[in-house]
């Protein structure tokens, strides 16, 4: 009888645990909604008010002027400026990111937001589960205690099994409602040097002026969806004054129906690239209409150079399946380049020198279908020149993948991106 009950249990255990991992990819494995599948073609380039215009109306986000941003390059300065406007505020901070873990990094920005906490300043944290796994319960529960308002964004539950799948990678801070950061960078120890002195490579933006509203309502967007509660109020909407001369859009994506903006908002900056894209990203894996987009422009004869991550990329399985679909790009005269020192994790693309996109969407797959994601548009000359010459300066650090390397590549490098592609499918 007790062999038979330990059978039945095992039985059970074994069906709930196929039930519950066929749901998960049943329900990612759906199809979705219809995506731009012809080809882009524009008269006009980045620079005609035309561009603008439309952008400002496909992305349903209005571009305002009035604003300043500052570069602040890889982890250390990106957390001092980050934490400083932390223990700067007096009224609210708003956070969201994805990877959230790590004694030096994670421990510092959950000291911060206690104590902001603590002194009276209303605090809203939104982690990802999955992103924030590996955090210390400790610092977690040290921020709760504070008064930190925590979510974790997607905790697994069975009502939610659809959406399981989505997370957010958005990476926003916003600290008394006018003063912005966005880029690249997760809060986790990757981003500080090791004992050899050795970190991802990275770059985050600091923001002042009009656009900071906009990148708060990205932020109450997920929290309305996590909460069911709105955050109004002067504390996280004030008035904002002009604070530069740069114009600027914030746009946003969501794995939702008619929130899927990224992918259509770069293959109509492409269509309009009339001498140069210059990309940075950290995982380059988009789908094949994505990558004839990028062979049109280098036919036409715009110069296409794209930075990614060599042999240091976090995930090597992306890599190889992304060098599998190189060969019409590398054909067509794209230049792609791999960062050697490190993971190389920016999110750079800057177009004719006229402009230029920052924030947290990669050139893949998930940023563009399954992840929420937020960027910012700069509609400013000298500022996107800005981001091609700091995308230049790393190619410094980088080597040429060329069309024979591309021939010549080993077998096996060939089979684990085949088998990379085969088992994530070709969406």
């Amino acid at each position: 009888m007790k062999r038979r009950n330990r059978y039945i249990i095992t039985v059970v255990a074994v069906l709930t645990v196929a039930f519950v991992i066929g749901n998960i990819i049943l329900f990612n494995a759906l199809p979705k909604p219809k995506r731009l599948d012809q080809p882009v073609h524009v008269d006009y380039g980045v620079s005609d008010p035309q561009f603008q215009r439309t952008m400002g109306a496909l992305m349903q986000n209005p571009i305002t002027g009035g604003n300043r941003i500052a570069l602040l390059e890889d982890g250390e300065a990106i957390y001092d400026a980050m934490l400083d406007a932390i223990n700067d505020a007096e009224h609210s901070v708003t956070f969201e990111t994805y990877e959230f873990w790590g004694e030096e990094a994670a421990g510092a920005f959950a000291y911060a937001l206690s104590e902001a906490a603590e002194r009276g300043v209303a605090v809203h944290a939104l982690l990802d589960y999955i992103g924030s796994a590996a955090a210390n319960p400790d610092k977690l529960e040290r921020m709760e205690d504070a008064g930190v308002e925590l979510i974790r964004w997607r905790k697994p539950s069975w009502y939610e099994l659809a959406r399981f799948n989505h997370r957010t990678h958005r990476k926003l801070l916003v600290t008394d409602g006018d003063i912005g950061f966005t880029g690249g960078a997760n809060v986790a120890d990757n981003w500080l040097p090791d004992d050899d002195g050795e970190a991802y490579r990275d770059n985050h933006f600091r923001l002042e002026g009009p656009v900071v509203g906009g990148l708060q309502a990205a932020f109450m967007e997920n929290w309305l969806d996590a909460s069911g509660a709105l955050l109004l109020a002067e504390a996280y909407f004030p008035e904002l004054d002009d604070a530069g001369e740069l114009p600027m859009q914030v746009v946003s994506s969501a794995p939702r129906e008619g929130y899927h903006r990224m992918r259509k908002m770069f293959l109509y900056a492409i269509a309009a690239a009339e001498e140069r894209i210059t990309i940075g990203t950290a995982y380059f894996y988009p789908d094949p209409a994505f990558l004839d987009a990028l062979a049109d422009a280098a036919d036409r004869g715009v110069e296409v150079r794209i930075l990614v991550p060599g042999d240091s990329i976090d995930k090597g399985f992306v890599r190889h399946a992304s060098v599998n679909r190189w060969e019409p790009m590398l054909e067509a005269g794209v230049a792609l380049y791999e960062y050697q020192p490190s993971m190389y994790h920016s999110k750079l693309i800057s177009i004719d020198d006229q402009w230029a996109s920052i924030g947290s969407t990669n050139l893949d797959n998930r940023s563009f279908r399954i992840n929420d994601e937020t960027n910012v548009n700069i509609y400013d000359a000298t500022f996107a020149r800005d981001i091609r010459q700091l995308v230049e300066q790393d190619l410094d650090n980088a080597e040429r993948y060329d069309l024979e390397r591309w021939r010549e590549r080993p077998w096996h490098k060939r089979l684990a991106g085949w088998l990379t592609m085969t088992i994530g499918g070709h969406l």
